[in-house]
């Protein structure tokens, strides 16, 4: 059983969309453009895009600040 806190790494947290601006109307048309994974440490995403049909991976890490 699957608590809460736990994550089904398999399903993609989240959606990636473009919004394309449509004459008009001030509303765009949200494009889905991929999904995106939360990673364990929730300092990142790892995106999976769809561009041309081509699948383009993309990792995404929180700035952490520069030691002085």
């Amino acid at each position: 059983m699957m608590t809460q806190t736990e994550t089904n790494p398999k399903a993609p947290t989240h959606t990636v969309y473009f919004l394309r601006t449509k004459e008009g109307t001030d509303k765009p048309d949200w494009i889905k453009a991929g999904v995106a994974w939360e990673h364990g440490d929730k300092d990142g995403l790892n995106l999976s895009l769809k561009i041309l049909g081509q699948d383009i991976p993309v990792k995404i890490r929180k700035n952490k600040p520069k030691a002085t």
